[in-house]
């Protein structure tokens, strides 16, 4: 039995979450986690959120709640749609939780005194009218690099491109939107991870396995230009982590805390230990998957997350761990994604453009929008999606493939056999052509899911399903029973084991459809088939069933239409 650590990148605290967020990080991250369950690893899955700087002082600011209110009110919001969309996390923790604001400090005393940090006054920008600093997200403008107008301060999410405040053009502040900004110098502590960048270069050219966006991105800020910059760890503002040395002062940094990209990373390792505390562990329980002197070296550890975040974990929160010269456990493999667009244009949280995960549970059931998700993952490129392609995915793969066999198998033996797995005749040929192709099928499925190659891992299960329903084409029960009932109740026992094979098989992208069937199949306790052969033959005679209600209802032009329409603008409420 292996053991998996996997984390994916925690969710802003600022609003509900559009759909592109999720199959950017937390979805794959969960499909990986249950299928490494499914298979009896040792799974800790980890996700929090992300409760520090600018947009969630913006946030609560614009709701008119103190910003630990509005934190603590909107976890809960998240977390209840993580429970909606079935995200399987063992804790959804918060990064301005007890553990984090130790850590974070810890960390901070770690690197300083080992040379890491230094002391910059820096020239920042200040605004007359808001009576403060503007480090970062409070500044909107013009991207230098391509000429993206709504860029942040300290990063442009139109081409990834790092900036400071000072380099945006028409520079206005994102509170009030004041164009009388002045330049005045500020204090602040620095990560030289200028200093790190050789044994990071080595590190990201160990890891031969990562996908090639995840490898190119951090490459190209290793070397790029001035190459790998210090980086800022603190800011001016009232909202995070205070600025402290482990359990001592730093004098000068009274009034800052540290900036988000810091301390947010350094969550992944706090929340093991909020999950320990909430489950009555103890810190050597946590600590056996977070530090290799602790039991941590045989840990697998991915990471998923969007493109953007990619820098600030390759480089960023792995200099963090080094320079700290203690034995944390270093991610094995980081999973990115690109961009999933929607109808010709981005999706956006700021902007409120596109359909939020909310709005798409009051729409549908969960395994809707799983399905198409991951079956259309950004991997190799951006995607898109439309109410079209949604339509025919929901319609042609779960209504007419998936559900359509299962309805089709449990009526036709309830009609003919009763609620009951008939005996009948051996297996002939036919039977042992279809169990061989999914066998085959089945070992492509295992390798594209351990390899993450989610959209693959899609292809290969729908084509397992396909395998089902053109075996009841071939065989047709329904016909062979009037002339020889033997066989076509041996025809009908080998479709139920199917129907049995593929609710396991299913189980990590569509929990709740997977679910359904075993529960009308009186199945307790699933297990993964590693003998196809012998696991089709699970179910054996005698074994009582019953028929389950319609697992996919297809999705009409009327309701596309109607949905496209509701979604065409920005989001009001």
């Amino acid at each position: 039995m292996a053991r998996h650590l996997i984390t994916s990148a925690i969710p802003y605290i600022n609003g509900i979450k559009h759909l592109g967020n999720l199959v950017g990080s937390q979805l794959p991250a969960d499909l990986f986690a249950r299928y490494q369950r499914a298979r009896g690893h040792e799974v800790l899955f980890l996700c929090a959120t992300d409760e520090h700087g600018t947009p969630a002082e913006l946030a609560a600011a614009k709701a008119g709640k103190p910003v630990a209110d509005y934190c603590a009110e909107m976890h809960a919001v998240q977390a209840e749609i993580a429970r909606g969309f079935r995200l399987s996390f063992d804790h959804f923790g918060r990064s301005s939780s007890p553990q984090n604001h130790a850590l974070t400090q810890h960390f901070a005393g770690r690197l300083a005194e080992a040379g890491l940090i230094r002391e910059v006054v820096e020239k920042q920008v200040y605004s007359v009218k808001d009576g403060r600093f503007l480090p970062d997200r409070y500044i909107e403008g013009t991207c230098p690099n391509c000429g993206y107008d709504k860029a942040r301060g300290d990063q442009c999410e139109n081409c990834t491109k790092q900036l400071d405040p000072t380099d945006l053009i028409d520079a206005r502040s994102a509170i009030s939107g004041a164009t009388e900004l002045e330049v005045r110098d500020t204090k602040h502590l620095y990560l030289r991870q200028s200093a790190l960048k050789d044994q990071l270069d080595t590190w990201i050219d160990s890891k031969t396995d990562w996908p090639v966006l995840t490898t190119s991105i951090a490459k190209k800020w290793l070397h790029d230009g001035e190459g790998l910059r210090d980086r800022g760890i603190t800011r001016d503002l009232d909202w995070g982590i205070p600025v402290r040395k482990g359990d001592a002062d730093w004098p000068g940094m009274e009034d800052k805390v540290f900036y988000v990209w810091f301390d947010a990373p350094i969550e992944y390792i706090a929340c093991a230990g909020e999950w320990a505390e909430a489950n009555g562990l103890s810190e050597e329980d946590w600590q056996r998957w977070w530090r290799m002197d602790k039991g941590a070296d045989d840990v697998r550890y991915t990471q998923f997350m969007g493109k953007d975040n990619v820098p600030f974990h390759t480089l960023s929160f792995p200099a963090t761990l080094i320079g700290s010269g203690e034995p944390w456990k270093m991610v094995d493999h980081l999973k990115s994604f690109n961009y999933l667009n929607y109808d010709g244009g981005q999706f956006s949280t700021s902007q409120g453009r596109g359909i939020f995960m909310d709005q798409a549970l009051e729409i549908l059931p969960a395994d809707y929008w799983r399905w198409w998700l991951l079956s259309h993952a950004p991997e190799s490129s951006d995607s898109e999606f439309t109410w079209e392609n949604f339509q025919s995915a929901v319609n042609k793969d779960l209504a007419d493939v998936l559900g359509n066999f299962i309805s089709r198998i449990t009526k036709f033996c309830s009609s003919k056999f009763g609620e009951v797995v008939p005996g009948g005749a051996g297996y002939g040929e036919p039977e042992t052509a279809a169990i061989s192709e999914i066998e085959t099928r089945l070992k492509r499925y295992e390798a594209q899911m351990e390899a993450m190659e989610v959209r693959k891992s899609a292809q290969e299960l729908r084509a397992i399903w396909v395998c089902g329903n053109e075996y009841l084409q071939t065989v047709a029960p329904w016909t062979t029973f009037k002339t020889d009932p033997e066989a076509a109740a041996a025809q009908t026992r080998l479709g139920l084991n199917m129907a049995h094979l593929f609710a396991v098989l299913s189980a990590p992208f569509l929990p709740d459809a997977s679910q359904k069937i075993l529960a009308s199949l009186n199945v307790d306790k699933p297990i993964w088939p590693d003998d196809p052969t012998t696991f089709l033959d699970r179910l054996g005679p005698g074994h009582t069933f019953a028929v389950p209600e319609v697992l996919f209802a297809k999705i009409s032009d009327e309701d596309r239409e109607a949905w496209q329409e509701r979604f065409s603008g920005q989001r009001t409420g």
